[in-house]
């Protein structure tokens, strides 16, 4: 059984978790500002869509770039620099000097969360060693902050004159300090203490098509819980659950997420991470089939196990891609926290041509299907083997 982590690096997994929490944020933020620029700056619904797209493709699509900038020069202090940059492109958006300024500051915004999800996921790695739990609380922490965006959003914007806009800028200023990068020296004593290291290890090579594999699982599993979470409320109050029933349900769907994040690596310490993946997507069949046909209490239910057993294979498939990419963690830690996450987005214009088409019971139902092909894809994944304890040290001294 592999011992605890040290104090050290726990406190800095904290750290790191809070931080994500903080950039994590600015995510939620831009849909959350779309009502106000609708309503207080005359944006129509394609001006302000417009601007959810360039923050939504930049901070998912450029993620694998600045993953392989930082394989090949490891930048830990891309890290706070981004977070500056996330935080600063929002509050930017306040000063409203036309539709061009506001989609260049969302611009910002977009890249500063770009850069920092592929560092800061390799550098938690590091720290947090060759477990799980590091990773599972690094990623609760940037689902707390995406549901938190709302909430700081009105906020803010309820205060008069700049000073709301500003007020949006506090989480990236806690993000900097929270997110600092350790020293080499520190990182590579954390290391050394969480366990020991062999006279002599190999690195392994990376496993592309084990990587592609996992890549395809990402992609259905951002394609169902996107769909979701878009259509959800919508589904409920299609079926005469009124407004508030609908919110009821989306929150469900995002308290399950947090849940499964947790439950994840503790349900890979037991099965092992692969067999934990593909269970998890065999539970979610019966429970997304339960929010479209069950009667609309348990749609709450179904809702929050749909989301939980969504989750559950989250961060295990980020370091499942570290793990299959070695030499590559950054360009891994990109593609499964941002490039395939994107594709969810894509495909919900589709679920919503079909709901006009057919019925949204109709558009949804293919949700229900699609984690059979996750649940196949991940059954002939490999489990890599554990990485050297003393890796992450050595990564830590490179940086």
């Amino acid at each position: 059984m592999r011992p605890p982590l040290p104090l050290p690096s726990r406190l800095r997994t904290a750290a790191f978790s809070a931080g994500h929490s903080c950039v994590d944020v600015y995510q939620g933020a831009v849909a959350a500002l779309v009502p106000f620029l609708v309503s207080e700056r005359s944006y129509g619904y394609a001006a302000a869509s417009g601007i959810v797209l360039a923050a939504s493709l930049l901070s998912s699509v450029v993620q694998p770039l600045f993953g392989a900038l930082t394989d090949r020069w490891p930048m830990p202090w891309l890290i706070p620099l981004a977070t500056a940059a996330a935080g600063l492109g929002v509050a930017l958006v306040g000063l409203d000097a036309g539709y061009a300024a506001t989609l260049a500051a969302v611009a910002l915004s977009g890249l500063g969360v770009a850069a920092y999800h592929p560092a800061a996921a390799r550098l938690v790695r590091t720290v947090g060693g060759p477990g799980h739990g590091a990773m599972s609380w690094f990623a609760l922490g940037g689902n707390i902050g995406f549901a938190c965006a709302p909430l700081l959003v009105v906020g803010a914007l309820a205060l008069p004159g700049p000073a709301g806009w500003w007020l949006l800028a506090a989480p990236a200023a806690l993000g900097v300090f929270l997110n600092r990068p350790p020293s080499a020296k520190r990182s590579a004593a954390d290391g050394a203490a969480s366990g020991p290291a062999p006279a002599a290890s190999r690195r392994p090579r990376d496993d592309w098509r084990a990587f592609l594999r996992l890549s395809l699982v990402v992609v259905v599993r951002s394609v169902v819980f996107t769909g979701l979470s878009t259509f959800i409320a919508l589904y409920v109050r299609e079926r005469g659950g009124g407004e508030t029933a609908g919110a009821v349900a989306l929150f469900a769907l995002f308290a399950g997420s947090a849940g499964g994040t947790l439950l994840g690596g503790r349900l890979a310490a037991r099965w092992g991470r692969v067999t934990t993946v593909h269970r998890a997507y065999a539970a979610v069949v019966p429970a997304v089939a339960g929010i479209l046909f069950l009667p609309l209490p348990l749609v709450y239910v179904c809702s929050a196990l749909a989301a939980t057993a969504l989750y559950v294979p989250f961060s295990l498939q980020v370091t499942l891609g570290q793990d299959y990419l070695p030499t590559r963690m950054g360009t891994a830690s990109g593609v499964t926290l941002g490039l395939t996450v994107s594709v969810g987005g894509l495909a919900s214009p589709l679920i919503g041509a079909a709901a006009d088409a057919a019925s949204l019971r109709t558009a949804l139902l293919p949700l229900a299907v699609l984690p059979l092909l996750a649940w196949a894809l991940a059954r002939r994944l490999p489990e890599p083997a554990e990485p050297d304890p003393a890796e992450p040290a050595l990564t830590a001294a490179r940086g």
